[in-house]
């Protein structure tokens, strides 16, 4: 039990290393990947196991020490300011790619159609080019395809996420106001909600790849639309998977009004990433 005015001292782990052997293993193994060789798939596989067990091991002693009452609030403010930076690194991942796509759009693609600076270049290197978007990049180097538009899909997507954003609120009011089975019932549909975005967007990608030939490989508008699109995918992914944690955690009765930082991460991961559809919505398919 910790004392209230010490700050607790982890204890010797071992997670670090392995968690470093993990990524050696599977970003030595994508480089190999892109270098042909064969060993390439079996070293990335053992790495993305090994992060797996490091993960599972890491998270379950850190989640064993909290339920035993060892961390105190000195414990609890380094847990809320890691969060906070964490977050604030993948608020500075994001502006990267919409710092791109605004590059693109306002500077690029003006420049390579002769405007200001760029008469020489649309005079001698691309003759003809026009300034339209979505791009299929100089001399068609593209290729023919057609733009995701913003409604079907993408506007369900929304819809889910939003409502999602609602129903892990809810939850929190819930595990607040002591109401356990709020609390689970909210995580259980944002959950639902995260996985359904996750398989509509896996179908919105096959429709472009089979239906729109809207690759990777489709200009600048095809890289930057699965680049932005794609990560903020994987971010969901990995949102759901915590909150499925959460959810689990809370049906065994962990968490209480006081004491739930671990539930209110995964919420504050949850509503960046219902901000960041909300600008990919708005300048990648709408705009």
């Amino acid at each position: 039990m910790s004392l209230e005015h010490a700050y607790y001292i982890p204890h010797d782990a071992k997670w670090p290393i392995v968690g470093s052997i993990g990524l050696t293993l599977l970003l030595g193994g994508f480089a190999a990947q892109l270098n042909g060789s064969s060993a390439a798939g079996m070293a990335m596989l053992v790495g993305f196991l090994v992060l797996v067990y490091m993960m599972f091991g890491w998270f379950g002693e850190v989640i064993d020490e909290s339920e035993a009452g060892t961390y105190t609030k000195l414990e609890d403010v380094s847990f809320r300011m890691g969060m906070a930076w964490f977050i604030f690194s993948e608020v500075m991942f994001f502006a990267v790619f919409f710092g791109a796509l605004y590059y693109i759009r306002i500077f690029s693609l003006p420049w390579l159609s002769g405007e200001g600076a760029g008469v020489a270049t649309q005079e001698f290197l691309w003759k003809g080019f026009e300034n339209v978007w979505p791009s299929n990049g100089p001399a068609s180097v593209g290729g023919e395809y057609e733009k995701m538009g913003p409604w079907g899909l993408p506007a369900i997507n929304t819809l889910i996420l939003l409502t999602s954003g609602v129903t892990v609120t809810w939850a929190h009011w819930g595990l607040v106001a002591n109401k356990r089975k709020q609390l689970i019932m909210g995580l259980a549909a944002t959950v639902l909600l995260g996985f359904i975005f996750v398989g509509l967007q896996a179908l919105e990608y096959s429709h472009g790849y089979n239906e729109l030939n809207l690759t990777l490989g489709s200009g600048v508008y095809g890289s930057t639309f699965y680049m932005l699109t794609g990560f903020h995918g994987f971010h969901v992914t990995v949102g759901a998977i915590m909150l499925t944690v959460m959810l689990y955690r809370s049906m065994k009765g962990h968490f209480t009004p006081e004491n739930h930082f671990a539930f209110e991460a995964a919420a504050w991961y949850w509503h960046f990433v219902d901000v960041v559809w909300l600008g990919l919505f708005i300048f990648v398919y709408w705009l």
